[in-house]
């Protein structure tokens, strides 16, 4: 019997990506996925993205990249970081909107700066940025936004102060669910009015997820986890991956849970 090579087809082949946050650990692992996957990319972030950028280039040397050192709360610094990927790749099929920040405290101690710190870089620059790449989407006909939610955004907090105060101390981020459950309702907002243009607008809400930012995430909620682990960024990548490709065309106004089983809605 002949064996012959199966071909496997990138789900993203020919699309152009932005990915905002991009030098961060979700943002790195949905860039390497997405160039896997065959997408031109334009990566923004506050940082610096070279290393990023040689990163993915080991994975293709063929890789087209382009790395924007950017504010996404200043509109006009995206606006102009839009027309940059424009100019590079003549489109943008894609935008991920990773860029954010965490934020510890409950509503007792958060402070109004604080409050209004986080819902300005994780809330507000996902309307500043999905605003100024919708024209270009609906002229095109096509597109995809891809907002970076939290269960969170869901669950009231992961803590249970009326068992464990220490939980409330150690994981009480007030500020930080409700600007995730804001990015929830932008995305039904966004999707409804963009839908009959050929654009889908959908977030996802992962659990805790391992990195140096949840290393004294409480033991007692670890144990919670259904499935027995905490997430990974490559969890968050893949399912990136699935509502960018164009066969979840279908898919729009979606808040998909990647949680282990920790919140089920």
């Amino acid at each position: 019997m002949v064996r012959t090579k199966r071909c496997f087809l990138k789900r993203l082949d020919q699309r152009v990506a932005i990915i905002t946050g991009a030098a961060g650990g979700l943002g790195r692992a949905t860039a390497a996925q997405f160039v896997r996957e065959g997408a031109a990319l334009g990566l923004i972030d506050i940082g610096d993205c070279q290393n990023l950028i040689q990163e993915l280039k080991s994975i293709d040397p063929q890789a087209r990249v382009i790395a924007l050192q950017v504010d996404v709360t200043d509109e006009e610094a995206i606006a102009k970081a839009i027309n940059e990927v424009i100019t590079a790749f003549q489109k943008i099929d894609i935008l991920v909107n990773i860029a954010g920040v965490v934020s510890h405290g409950n509503s007792s101690d958060v402070t109004l700066a604080e409050w209004q710190r986080v819902l300005n870089i994780n809330l507000t620059s996902t309307f500043i940025c999905s605003k100024a790449v919708l024209p270009n989407m609906r002229a095109n006909g096509y597109g995809r936004v891809i907002s970076m939610s939290s269960i969170l955004g869901k669950n009231g907090g992961n803590p249970r102060p009326w068992i464990n105060p220490e939980e409330q101390k150690k994981a009480g981020n007030v500020a930080y669910g409700v600007s995730k459950a804001g990015i929830n309702a932008l995305t039904f907002y966004l999707a409804k009015e963009n839908a009959h243009h050929g654009i889908t607008v959908n977030a996802i809400a992962p659990g805790p997820v391992a990195s140096n930012m949840t290393t004294n995430f409480p033991q007692t909620l670890k144990d919670l986890i259904p499935v027995g682990r905490m997430g990974k960024a490559e969890d968050i990548a893949e399912a990136v991956t699935f509502l960018a490709a164009e066969s979840a065309g279908f898919i729009t106004g979606e808040v998909l849970d990647v949680n282990g089983g920790s919140w089920m809605d």
